[in-house]
């Protein structure tokens, strides 16, 4: 890659030209982000190009952003299959009609925080938190009429507690990493202010039940809907094992792709077991999703989803997303924005909410978590350093807000993935997902009061 660097002019008309033309595609038409994001990765490369980069130089950055990407892709592909399959098995039916006989609308938000924080702190994985247990409690709220938007912010808060928080977890090594400190140091760290932010997401939902309250006709409505699955589904305890082994062996450190496909085949070797259906009914579920024809539309509505094609539409625009972040990173777009404000910055708590607000554009521009953590974590790393500052600190803004604001943006792979899942677009689960905005705002506002600050000298651990 060419030493060419560019002026801060024009690594700032890339990201105002994609910014301008989401906002106009997206707010005033109403547009899905591919086309406005392919139009940001023309330009960006439009403008690699006057900085002095070769086609070939930029053609490999495209590539080297798709490739980062690879595993999220995948994924997403897989777990397409799994809710076709676990649809037809009768295994994500199953879950909702025992959700429905103990969750009650009062308790369901905050239960649904909680069921979702401790399967996630297990696990390590929001994404598998989601796919599996996210996905029945939405079946759920639809059957105890909780609207979606908030049912799905309850279910992403704990999901991305758990994450957070859990030493499983890839984002929570991977930000210690970069900021030159260990795991435990980082989680002991984070304990306080992410409790605190926490237990704002808990009151919030807590809050939001009251609003909830179990009627005549609603308790008609979950019973009818629970005597509808039962007639159309054989419902029985053992379909409960699919989530059960996958949430299991990831716990177990099998890696993503191999826990969830194992929870796919146990789908398949119920599914004509339970529900009679054949090779053919598998690959068709599998593929272009499982159709519920109960007679029911609320059933069927909540059904009907799932498969290979469901996924294609948030697969393509993680591809053009990735294929700009690669250019911005590889051609040091964003590195010379970055290196401009920095040296801006005097104050600790301006460097810290520098980094947060580096991650968040970074989520943004170069849409994946991870680039969002390692990018700033490689950027800011001297900077903390200089300031005579523990690396916990610079692994806590990263962490807080590198991991957490990927749910809020709709192209980055965290939003696209959450939407393909949940079936919740993020402009209207994002103000519902309490816990995920709320973390960066605690740590900046606490940083002016020492509490998120770690000298190299301080014995705050």
């Amino acid at each position: 890659m060419s030493d060419t660097r560019p002026s801060i002019g024009e690594a700032l008309l890339s990201f105002l030209f994609l910014i301008i033309v989401m906002g106009i595609s997206i707010g005033v038409y109403g547009a899905d982000p591919h086309i406005p994001m392919l139009m940001g990765v023309g330009f960006a490369a439009l403008m690699a190009l006057k900085i002095g980069f070769s086609w070939e130089e930029i053609e490999k950055s495209m590539y080297d952003g798709i490739y980062q990407a690879l595993q999220a892709m995948i994924i997403l592909a897989i777990i397409g299959v799994l809710i076709g399959v676990w649809l037809l098995a009768g295994v994500v039916p199953t879950m909702i009609y025992y959700g429905l006989g103990i969750l009650t609308p009062t308790i369901f938000l905050v239960a649904t925080a909680l069921i979702c924080s401790v399967t996630s702190l297990a696990t390590g994985t929001s994404w598998g938190t989601m796919g599996t247990i996210g996905l029945a409690l939405m079946g759920i709220a639809q059957g105890l009429g909780i609207p979606a938007p908030i049912a799905a912010g309850a279910i992403i808060s704990g999901a991305y507690f758990g994450d957070k928080m859990s030493p499983f977890s890839d984002t929570t090594n991977l930000a210690p990493a970069m900021a030159g400190t260990d795991v435990f140091t980082h989680i002991k760290f984070m304990l306080g202010n992410t409790v605190i932010s926490y237990g704002i997401a808990l009151l919030v939902f807590l809050y939001l039940g009251f609003q909830f309250s179990t009627t005549g006709a609603e308790l008609g409505a979950i019973e009818e809907i629970r005597e509808g699955l039962q007639a159309h589904f054989t419902i029985s305890p053992l379909l409960l094992l699919p989530p059960v082994l996958v949430i299991g062996s990831i716990a177990k450190k099998v890696p993503a792709i191999p826990g969830i496909t194992i929870g796919i085949l146990v789908g398949v070797i119920f599914a004509p077991i339970f529900q009679g259906a054949d090779f053919g009914d598998i690959l068709a579920a599998s593929y272009g999703g499982f159709v519920s024809e109960t007679g029911l539309t609320t059933i069927d509505d909540l059904l009907s989803s799932g498969g290979l094609t469901s996924m294609l539409y948030s697969i393509s625009l993680t591809l053009i997303a990735m294929m700009f972040g690669g250019i911005m990173e590889q051609t040091k777009q964003l590195e010379v924005i970055v290196e401009a404000l920095l040296r801006r910055v005097k104050s600790i708590p301006g460097l810290i909410g520098l980094t947060i607000a580096t991650c968040i554009g970074s989520n943004a521009t170069m849409p994946e978590q991870y680039i969002a953590i390692v990018v700033p974590g490689r950027m800011y790393a001297p900077a903390y350093k200089e300031k005579g500052l523990h690396p916990k600190t610079l692994s806590n803004a990263l962490e807080s807000s590198g991991t957490l604001t990927s749910a809020l943006i709709p192209w980055n792979t965290c939003g696209v993935f959450i939407y393909s899942v949940l079936g919740v677009a993020t402009l209207d689960y994002a103000k519902w997902a309490v816990f995920n905005y709320t973390t960066p705002i605690v740590v900046f506002a606490l940083s002016f009061t020492g509490y998120t600050v770690a000298k190299l000298d301080s014995n705050k651990s």
